[in-house]
């Protein structure tokens, strides 16, 4: 599971906006916005979708006690 912040992180990493991740996710704009302000999880499928579509552009997700810090997130290697 990601957290709201890493999907904000994820986003800038990659410079998307909300619609732009909504559309590459599939989902509604309502969906990411309504997620990355912490008012809800999105249901299984929508939150595996926007999981995917940042991982796919080149996001990487850290889990909690990979970064000292807390869960994050990095950018692959495009070379």
């Amino acid at each position: 599971m990601i957290t709201t912040e890493q999907c904000r992180a994820g986003r800038a990493l990659i410079e998307w906006s909300q619609e732009q991740l909504a559309t590459a996710a599939s989902v509604s704009l309502s969906t990411v916005r309504d997620f990355e302000k912490g008012r809800h999880t999105p249901i299984a499928n929508n939150f595996t979708a926007i999981r995917a579509a940042l991982e796919a552009a080149g996001v990487t997700f850290l889990d909690n006690g990979s970064v000292a810090t807390g869960p994050g997130v990095s950018l692959r290697d495009q070379s």
